[in-house]
């Protein structure tokens, strides 16, 4: 009862924390713990994931890496404020960003195009995929509710004009 309690005031609380993440400039060093926290974490679920035997072991999985992706989204807006007004973005960003880029700014900007685009890909294939299972689950149910309507009708619950409403509503 306890942990139900808890798992139901953690997202309000999770989504409080991201809009004032987002909302309050963060001074660099509570940024770079934020960031090594997040990506700490990101590394755990990963392993988690790939080491789990069943798909059972692991079913709070999709709410998990839905909270932790908004809690990314708030560190990104909160990371690119930093950058754009303070021109700072902490020890992590910059260590990574050196990493990365190598000190060669054609380099940076390739992969940055990699990146965009790879991005721009999966978010385009994934909201496709969304909207596929969307539609399928809304055809899906379509047939079921008709029977509902016609049960219904002829349990003499619904008049004639009721079942007429009520199907132009479904369809």
């Amino acid at each position: 009862m306890k942990n139900s309690r808890l798992a139901q005031a953690s997202f309000p609380a999770v989504i409080v924390l991201v809009i004032t993440v987002m909302i309050v400039p963060l001074p660099s060093s509570v940024l770079d713990l934020l960031l090594v926290a997040n990506i700490s974490i990101a590394v755990l679920i990963l392993l988690v994931s790939t080491n789990i035997r069943r798909t059972l072991d692991f079913s709070s999985f999709p709410s998990l890496l839905l909270v932790v992706t908004l809690i990314r989204i708030g560190l990104n807006v909160s990371t690119s404020r930093a950058v754009l007004s303070r021109a700072d973005a902490g020890e992590v960003i910059e260590t990574f960003g050196s990493f990365v880029v190598g000190g060669n700014i054609i380099v940076g900007f390739v992969i940055f195009m990699i990146i965009t685009l790879v991005q721009f890909v999966v978010i385009s294939n994934g909201s496709g995929r969304v909207a596929e299972v969307s539609a399928r689950f809304t055809l899906d149910a379509m047939p079921g509710k008709q029977m509902a309507i016609d049960a219904d009708l002829n349990a003499g619950m619904l008049s004639d004009e009721e079942a007429k409403q009520r199907r132009t509503e479904v369809a």
